[in-house]
């Protein structure tokens, strides 16, 4: 029989998108709980639900009995031969109960109640949904901008890019097609938050994965990926056959591949960087567009000194030490920049400290002595105390000064 409820329920999961079992579940439990209101428990009655054709059929079981003492649960002999002449004392009867017999009130409140469990299961599905597109790419409509947390429509649900997941260079528009990466799900009593980024690392993965069949056919491994969002990327590639070259697939032909995922992220810089398990091979090639000459590991702090031609300094360090950080955080070593001027110093510093005055070819024995009298032992000494200081030394005079000072110049 077509109810009431039934033809409310019709109407509000129409377009709702939950599954047959479960609104049967729904309806079961709202009406077993209009049962339990009106006759104090529902031990002897049966529910059937078909939502096909929108109607829901309650049973109550009875036994015949002379004299009714529970008329919940008993039903007397006259009554039941009205409707089955054969029937006798202690025989089963089952009887049809109408909806509409549990009064106006009750039925109101199901219906609020009916709304509700909808509205929760809508909300567990699309808690469940999104759950399971963590990390995929989704698009959708610009719906409103609050307090520089932007609110996007994809397929009539809300989902938030929050400032903090932003390209900071970009600007957004209400009415404007996003595309984004889904980040994170969390529930709140108001339903599930879903939180989508446009500067996560796995937004450049997922275009790349678009843009290089490679990629998504794992023929290329992408080993690591680095961001600072709007300037600069950088990407660590492996390819697992050797006749694929990984840099190249991820670049594409006239580097049409990596444009169409530079253009996306507005038009962020993006090196493509061949991936080595051997560190300094690895930092120098991280390093690009700067070209070291030397790179300086030590394994056991996870730290690193790269030489770079005085010349390219300052693109080796990055716009706001931008191309070093990343360089850091894709490779996993504290990286530092170092001029090569400055190094080759450091390391004639280092012979001249280590040189000693007999290694000096031309010194003569007694010279020697004069000099470690004077606390000079080494190369470095010598050029510490400088031309003038060696003819404070006494039995020095300005011809020994003088040769002596050539020997380390």
């Amino acid at each position: 029989m077509k109810t009431e409820i039934a033809e409310a329920f019709a109407q509000i999961v129409k377009e709702k998108n939950i599954e047959k079992e479960v609104l049967e579940e729904i309806i079961e439990g709202i009406v077993l709980s209009m049962i339990k209101k009106k006759y104090g428990h529902a031990d002897n009655f049966d529910i059937f639900v078909s939502l096909d054709k929108g109607e829901i059929e309650i049973y109550q079981n009875k036994t015949v009995v002379e004299k009714v003492t529970d008329p919940v649960k008993e039903i007397d002999l006259e009554s039941a031969r009205k409707v089955e002449p054969s029937l006798e004392v202690g025989d089963p009867f089952l009887e049809i109960i109408d909806p509409a017999s549990f009064g106006r009130r009750l039925i109101i409140s199901a219906k609020q109640n009916l709304n509700q469990r909808i509205r929760d299961v809508e909300k567990e599905n699309i808690y469940e949904e999104y759950s399971k597109k963590i990390g995929e790419i989704v698009i959708g409509d610009i719906r409103q901008i609050s307090h520089g947390d932007v609110f996007i429509n994809i397929d009539k649900i809300e989902v938030k890019l929050p400032r903090s997941e932003q390209i900071p260079s970009e600007r957004y528009r209400r009415g404007e097609t996003i595309r984004a990466v889904v980040k994170e799900v969390r529930r709140t009593p108001k339903g599930p938050e879903i939180i989508v980024s446009r500067a996560d690392p796995r937004m450049l993965y997922k275009l790349f994965e678009n843009e290089v069949p490679e990629i998504y056919e794992g023929i290329i491994e992408v080993k690591n990926i680095v961001r600072e969002p709007g300037e600069r990327a950088k990407i660590a590639v492996l390819s697992n056959d050797k006749r694929i070259d990984a840099v190249g697939a991820c670049v594409g032909m006239k580097g049409m591949r990596i444009q169409g995922v530079s253009k996306e992220l507005n038009n962020e810089k993006i090196d493509i960087i061949p991936y080595s398990n051997e560190p300094a091979v690895f930092i120098t090639r991280a390093l690009s567009p700067a070209k070291p000459v030397r790179v300086l590991v030590d394994e056991e702090k996870k730290s690193a000194v790269a030489v770079v031609p005085d010349s390219q300094i300052s693109i080796a360090i990055g716009k706001g030490g931008v191309n070093r950080k990343l360089t850091s955080r894709l490779t996993g070593y504290n990286v530092e920049i170092l001029r090569e001027s400055e190094y080759r110093d450091m390391v004639q510093s280092a012979k001249e400290k280590e040189m000693t005055l007999e290694q000096l070819d031309g010194l003569k024995p007694n010279v020697i002595k004069k000099l470690e009298e004077n606390g000079i032992f080494t190369v470095r000494d010598i050029r510490e105390r400088g031309k003038e200081g060696l003819l404070e030394i006494p039995g020095i005079g300005p011809k020994t000064a003088e040769k002596i000072w050539d020997l380390v110049s």
